[in-house]
C-alpha cells in the first residue's frame, strides 16, 4: 500500500506538472494576454463590403484608372490635328536708299545729284489655316499694309501714303497618298480602340481584385472554422485526460494512458496555436487588399467574416459558361480591338505606297486706297483679283521605307488575329477546367461529409468500448485525430467549393454581376 501510495503521489505530481506545462503556453509565455486582447479592435466585414472597399482603395485600380484617362486624352490629341491655327504678324520697316537713276513719276527724267529715297511701311498679316479631314490644307491670308515715301520723290504716286490690302485663299488637296476621310481618321480610330482596350484592361483588373478578395475572404473563413475544429479536438483530448487521471487515481488505469493523453493535449494545443496564427495571417492579407492607411495597418484589427459559405450546387452548363465567357471576357474585346487597329494600320501603310499627287489652287483679291477703309472696301469689290491652280507629283525612288512599313503592318495584323484565336482557346480551356473544379469540389463536400459522419460514429463506438475496458487511450486518441482530420477535410472542401465558384465567375467575367456593380 505504501508503494502504491508513493507511486500514486508521483503520478499525480507528474500529471500536475505536465498539465501546468501544457496550460502555461496558453497564457502567452509571460505576455499579458488581457492587455493584448484589450488593444485589439474587432470589425465585422461582409464579402460585398470587402469587395467595394478594395475597389475604392486599391492602388492597381488607381493606376489603371489613370491609364484609361491618358488613353482618352490621346483621342483628343488626334482630333486636335484638325484644329484651326491662327497667326498674327505686325511689322514696321523704313528704308532710305540713294537713287542712282530717276524714278518714273517721282524725280522726273533727269537726276543730277544723289537723291534719297525714303520709304516707310507698316504691315499687318492675319493668317488662318486648318488641316481638312480629307487630307488637305486650307489657308486664308489677309495682309493690309501702309506705305509712305518722302515727298520730293512722290509727285507721281496716286496715294502717298497708300494702303494696300491682299486677301488670298489657298487649298492643297492630296489626290492619292493621304487622300480621303477614312485614311485621315486612321489614328483617331486607333486612339479610340486603345482607349476601349484600356477600359477593358481596367475592367479586367477590377475583376482580378474582386476575385482575389473573394479567395482571401474564404481562406479567412476557413481559418476561423479550422480553429474551432482544433479547439474541439483539444477539448476532447482534455476531457479524455481528465477521465484518465480520475481512473488512474482510482487505480484502474496505468500511467502510460495518462501520459498518452497528456501528449495528445500538447499536440492539440500546438495545432490550436498554429490555427490562431493562420487566422492572423489571413486577416492581414485581407486587410492589405482593402488597402487601408499605413497607420491603420499598424493597428491590431480582428476581422470577423459575416458571410457563410455556400454548400448547394449551383446549376451549371458548360456550353453556356463558355458562351458567356467569350462574350464578356475583357481579353476577347482587347484582342478584337487589336485586330481592328492592326487592320487600320495596314490600310494606312498601303496608302503610303502611293505617289504624292496634290492639287493646289489659290484665289486672291487686292485693294488700294488712301486709308484703311478705302483699301478694305476696294479689296472686297472684286475688281482686282488673281487665281491659279496646278498639280504637284512626287515619288521617292525605291520607296523602301513605305514598302517595309507596309510589310511590317501586315505581320502585325496577322499576329493580332493569331492572338485573338489563342485568347479564345485559352478562355475555353480555362472555363472547362473551372467548371470541372466546381463539380469536383461539390462532390468532395458530399464525400468528406460522409467521411466525417463515419469518423464521428467510430469515435463514439471506441469511446463506449473504452468505458467498458475493451479499448485503450491510444485508439481513442487516434479516432479523435481522425475525426479532426475529417472535419478539416470537409471544411476545406466547402471553402474550396466557394473559391471554385469565385474562380468560375472570374473566368466567365460575371464577378461584377454577383455584386450588382457597374463600371462607369
Amino acid at each position: 500500500m505504501n508503494c502504491r501510495s508513493s507511486a500514486h503521489r508521483c503520478f499525480t505530481a507528474i500529471v500536475a506538472i505536465s498539465l501546468w506545462c501544457i496550460s502555461f503556453p496558453l497564457n502567452g509565455w509571460g505576455f499579458d494576454v488581457t492587455q493584448r486582447i484589450a488593444s485589439e479592435r474587432r470589425e465585422t466585414v461582409s464579402l460585398a463590403d470587402a469587395a467595394v472597399r478594395a475597389l475604392q482603395n486599391n492602388l492597381d485600380i488607381s493606376i489603371s484608372r489613370h491609364n484609361k484617362e491618358s488613353r482618352l486624352a490621346d483621342i483628343i490629341i488626334e482630333y486636335s490635328k484638325f484644329d484651326p491655327n491662327v497667326s498674327l504678324n505686325g511689322q514696321y520697316a523704313r528704308t532710305v536708299n540713294p537713287l542712282n537713276r530717276p524714278v518714273f513719276g517721282g524725280t522726273g527724267n533727269l537726276l543730277n545729284q544723289i537723291t534719297p529715297f525714303d520709304q516707310r511701311s507698316e504691315s499687318f498679316t492675319f493668317d488662318a489655316q486648318t488641316n481638312l479631314i480629307t487630307g488637305g490644307n486650307l489657308d486664308m491670308n489677309y495682309s493690309p499694309a501702309r506705305t509712305n515715301v518722302n515727298a520730293n520723290v512722290a509727285r507721281g504716286f496716286l496715294f502717298n501714303p497708300s494702303w494696300t490690302g491682299g486677301l488670298a485663299f489657298t487649298l492643297t488637296q492630296p489626290l492619292l497618298k493621304n487622300a480621303g476621310i477614312e485614311i485621315n481618321r486612321t489614328f483617331i480610330k486607333v486612339a479610340q480602340n486603345n482607349a476601349e482596350v484600356e477600359q477593358h484592361v481596367f475592367r479586367d483588373r477590377v475583376l482580378t481584385v474582386i476575385t482575389t478578395v473573394e479567395q482571401t475572404y474564404w481562406e479567412l473563413v476557413f481559418a476561423n472554422e479550422n480553429l474551432k475544429v482544433a479547439q474541439a479536438a483539444m477539448k476532447a483530448a482534455e476531457e479524455l485526460l481528465a477521465s484518465n487521471r480520475a481512473k488512474a487515481k482510482a487505480g484502474v488505469m496505468s500511467i502510460v494512458d495518462v501520459l498518452q493523453a497528456e501528449a495528445a493535449v500538447a499536440s492539440r494545443v500546438e495545432q490550436t496555436l498554429v490555427a490562431e496564427k493562420a487566422i492572423h495571417d489571413q486577416e492581414d492579407q485581407l486587410r492589405r487588399l482593402l488597402n487601408p492607411g499605413e497607420e491603420d495597418l499598424r493597428q491590431d484589427v480582428r476581422l470577423t467574416p459575416a458571410d457563410t459559405p455556400v454548400t448547394v450546387l449551383e446549376p451549371l452548363s458548360l456550353q453556356e459558361a463558355i458562351d458567356t465567357a467569350i462574350e464578356q471576357r475583357p481579353e476577347i474585346v482587347q484582342a478584337k480591338k487589336n485586330v481592328e487597329s492592326g487592320e487600320l494600320n495596314k490600310q494606312f501603310a498601303r496608302n503610303q505606297l502611293l505617289p504624292t499627287l496634290s492639287f493646289q489652287g489659290t484665289i486672291g483679291l487686292a485693294g488700294l486706297g488712301s486709308d484703311l477703309g478705302q483699301s478694305f472696301s476696294r479689296n472686297f469689290s472684286g475688281d482686282f483679283y488673281n487665281y491659279g491652280a496646278g498639280l504637284v507629283l512626287s515619288y521617292p525612288l525605291g520607296n523602301r521605307a513605305a514598302i517595309n512599313t507596309y510589310n511590317k503592318r501586315k505581320l502585325d495584323a496577322r499576329n493580332a488575329e493569331a492572338s485573338l484565336a489563342s485568347v479564345r482557346q485559352q478562355i475555353i480551356v480555362g472555363v472547362r477546367e473551372a467548371v470541372r473544379r466546381v463539380q469536383t469540389d461539390f462532390k468532395r463536400i458530399e464525400t468528406t461529409r460522409s467521411a466525417r459522419i463515419m469518423a464521428e460514429k467510430q469515435l463514439q463506438a471506441e469511446q463506449e468500448r473504452l468505458k467498458v475496458g475493451l479499448s485503450t487511450t491510444r485508439f481513442v486518441l487516434d479516432f479523435q485525430r481522425d475525426l479532426a482530420t475529417a472535419q478539416g477535410n470537409e471544411l476545406r472542401a466547402i471553402l474550396d467549393y466557394n473559391k471554385s465558384l469565385s474562380n468560375l465567375a472570374r473566368h466567365k467575367a460575371t464577378t461584377l454581376d454577383r455584386y450588382h456593380l457597374e463600371l462607369s
